[in-house]
């Protein structure tokens, strides 16, 4: 009998074969179908890089246009879908409303036309369109007011910012935030895409697909973790106390939310993006004293810890960035959502074309030849 050796979170085995994305943890590269991060962020868009991820190609000019006009037009969400958020409880978490309701759309598109691109390239459109959408509708429904209608005068991430408030975003932001997309959109076989390839491998709708993957996400070591950030930064208070903080996690064993990555043995590329677009922020509408902790926290670890190829990693510095935007905290792991959509159904496609359902061994640990005790002696 062949023995398997086991690892503990399937650390290190591959799950499947992808062209989707590639990272180098020991140089921190990162890119998408070849491209590198640095390259997209500062020359790309969301919904262009979006394509690029999910259909393999940077798309032409026209391709890109007629995306975005897909997209734009796709925004709304059945008055049913809203009806049954304005039910959801006030102390509920945005990624619990937003996985039912990813879930609930799919109720509207039941038809599992699985081997047809038209169906395929419709699921894909609605559910980039309207993810932003139901993520801003709870948002204004759980303070009891009736959720902003999508404009279609702006552009995908114009547009959410606007619909989170009513009102139209300071370009420099909008171009921030849609920078904070494509940092998020895609980052190879991580849990919630492993969560969406298994669910994907069984044929199941897109939307279960995603609603999946959103409740993996959810966790706090995973997309939940710059939510865990921002009121670590909080509970240090000031620069003295970064310091103390960290000898204390050292001392207790304590994980310092924001630092090392199961990949990463350096700073993490797209860390280094966010921490420029948050100075960027900064420059523009005042500085925040929490990017002080931030840094101070940044110089600490490394001294201690870059010896064990402990660095920030992309949840460090993006809360600070939409904290800035005056986002609430419990929105930034939907925020991750909303983002990574496109790259769960990148995966959702490249699975179904050479599919095979999911179905890994296990290494029995448990006991044999129990017998079963009668109720009456137990």
């Amino acid at each position: 009998m062949m023995v398997c050796e086991y690892k503990p979170g399937l650390e290190g085995i591959p799950a499947a074969q992808s062209s989707i994305s590639y990272v180098d943890g020991q140089k921190g590269i990162l890119e998408y179908r070849g491209i590198r991060i640095e390259e997209l962020a500062e020359k790309s868009t969301f919904l262009e890089t979006a394509y690029l991820l999910i259909w393999g190609e940077l798309p032409s000019k026209e391709e890109l246009e007629v995306f975005e006009h897909e997209v734009r037009y796709h925004r709304r969400i059945k008055y049913r879908i809203r009806d049954m958020m304005k039910c959801f409880p006030e102390s509920g978490h945005p990624m619990d409303a937003l996985q039912a309701s990813a879930a609930a759309l799919g109720l509207f598109y039941s038809l599992r036309d699985l081997h047809n691109p038209a169906y395929i390239r419709d699921s894909v459109v609605r559910l980039i369109a309207t993810i932003p959408t139901m993520v801003a509708a709870f948002q204004l429904m759980r303070k009891g007011n009736d959720p902003v209608r999508p404009r279609d005068d702006l552009d995908y991430s114009a547009n959410f910012l606007y619909m989170l408030n009513e009102q139209e975003p300071d370009p420099l932001a909008a171009r921030i935030f849609d920078i904070c997309l494509i940092l998020h959109v895609e980052h190879t076989m991580n849990a919630s895409t492993f969560s969406a390839r298994v669910t994907a491998s069984t044929l199941t709708d897109p939307y279960a697909v995603v609603a999946s993957a959103v409740g993996t996400l959810g966790g706090p070591l995973h997309g939940g973790a710059n939510e865990e950030v921002i009121q670590m930064l909080e509970d240090i208070g000031s620069v003295d106390n970064v310091r103390p903080y960290i000898q204390d996690c050292l001392e207790r064993k304590a994980k310092i939310m924001g630092f090392g990555h199961r990949v990463y043995k350096v700073k993490d590329p797209r860390a280094t993006i966010l921490q420029k677009l948050a100075e960027q922020l900064f420059e523009k509408f005042g500085h925040d004293k929490f990017y002080d902790i931030a840094q101070e926290m940044e110089r600490v670890v490394e001294e201690k810890l870059a010896s064990k190829g402990i660095y920030p990693n992309v949840d460090f510095y993006s809360g600070l960035v939409y904290r800035k935007m005056g986002i609430p905290t419990d929105l930034f792991t939907p925020i991750f959502a909303i983002a990574r959509v496109a790259g769960w159904l990148a995966h959702w496609k490249e699975q179904l074309a050479e599919n095979r359902i999911f179905r890994p061994t296990q290494i029995y640990n448990g006991r044999h030849e129990i017998p079963y005790t009668p109720i009456e002696q137990r």
